[in-house]
């Protein structure tokens, strides 16, 4: 048995209020809680900071980040996962479902087969004890790809896939429903000529009316089989959304319409839009802005995409919108753990898991001051 942990004197951040008092943490566990700002002796004061459950992603592309951090530069992978593992802890992240791409594009060679090999990797350093956080798998189904149903054959239940999304990046549908900003983002990120563009737009169409509707119904079977949640990815419109209703799906991500996320919610389908959406204002794609819908009260989990740092800024974003810090910690906190059924933790209360962060405000901005997993500092 370890010595106990004593967090005093913070702002408990609990999923409906936030209360002055402390914690006491035995076996990596919350097993006390406190009212009050006393600071007993030998406990860690936290001098009024927020304290409040570590984060919990649902959608990031950090790793792939890590592993191409520049087109064409492939970066060791043992390196990048530590590192990607590092930056999440550092920003008050404890449990974490990396995004990686299942559907590769062979034929024109946009996009290589890399989620099985990586997800070993990232299991044996797992099982060495290298990381500091969580980790669980989310496969980003791509229907509109060549070789979706080997590489989805190749996971199993073992594999901790805790979520697999449907994504459909056909061109001229979803995210990229104006061909232009696809244009403008293929010029971008791949330097791809108009020409080039054309041949890639009608590749993918008609890929996309060979083997779509056989991907998805693959897909659906395939994360039954991991026992994952099913979310969907980019829903448009209320009948986009029937659909995905259809398949049992509990979890949207980034509806790009307001119709989209009012059919989410008539479905009971929560809503998940990203972080920098809500930091920078706006959707680089065009799409509905996560601002808007949460000022409609139609936003319920948000992720940070590609800027772990914007988790935090954004959901203090939200509190700032809402009037209510309690409320939009949740979004990144319970409200996850909730939808994905991991009960062990998301919140502050007894006999959950001691997975916290503890943050101060420097005016508008929050200020990471400590992280913990399981009882343990790792930041």
């Amino acid at each position: 048995m370890t010595e106990d942990l004593i967090l005093a004197n913070a702002e408990l951040v609990l999923e409906t209020e936030t209360l002055r008092g402390s914690l006491v943490i035995r076996d990596g566990m919350i097993a006390e809680i406190g009212q009050g700002a006393s600071v007993p002796a030998g406990a860690v004061d936290c001098d009024g900071d927020f304290l409040s459950p570590g984060m919990i992603e649902l959608h990031t592309d950090n790793l792939e980040r890590h592993i191409q951090p520049r087109p064409g530069v492939h970066w060791p992978h043992v390196a990048a996962i530590v590192a990607h593992d590092a930056e999440l802890a550092g920003n008050g992240i404890t449990t974490v479902f990396d995004a990686m791409r299942v559907g590769s594009v062979l034929s024109d060679g946009s996009y290589r087969k890399y989620a099985r090999d990586l997800s070993r990797e990232l299991w044996d350093l797992r099982a060495a004890g290298a990381l500091r956080i969580s980790h669980f798998l989310h496969l980003r189904a791509e229907v509109c790809s060549e070789t979706l149903v080997e590489e989805m054959a190749e996971f199993g239940p073992e594999d901790r896939v805790g979520i697999v999304s449907l994504m459909d990046h056909t061109p001229g549908q979803r995210q990229f429903r104006d061909i232009t900003k696809l244009h403008e983002y293929m010029a971008g990120k791949h330097g791809m000529s108009d020409a080039a563009f054309a041949e890639h737009v009608a590749t993918m169409k008609d890929m996309r009316d060979r083997l779509g509707d056989l991907h998805e119904a693959r897909a659906v079977s395939e994360a039954r089989r991991y026992g994952a949640v099913l979310a969907s990815h980019d829903d448009t419109t209320a009948e986009q959304v029937a659909v995905s209703a259809g398949h049992g799906i509990h979890l949207a991500e980034f509806p790009t319409t307001v119709e989209a996320a009012q059919a989410c919610h008539a479905h009971d389908i929560a809503v998940i839009m990203g972080a920098p959406n809500i930091v920078r204002g706006g959707s680089h794609s065009g799409n509905v802005s996560a601002m808007d819908l949460a000022e409609r009260d139609l936003l319920d989990i948000l992720s940070s995409d590609y800027v772990p740092a914007g988790l935090l800024l954004g959901a203090v974003k939200l509190a700032e919108t809402w009037g209510d810090m309690a409320r939009a910690i949740a979004t990144v906190t319970a409200t996850p753990a909730r939808q994905v059924g991991l009960e062990d933790r998301g919140q502050i209360a007894i006999g959950k898991r001691a997975d916290l962060m503890r943050f101060g405000m420097h005016h508008v901005q929050p200020v990471m001051r400590g992280v913990w997993s399981q009882g343990r500092r790792i930041s």
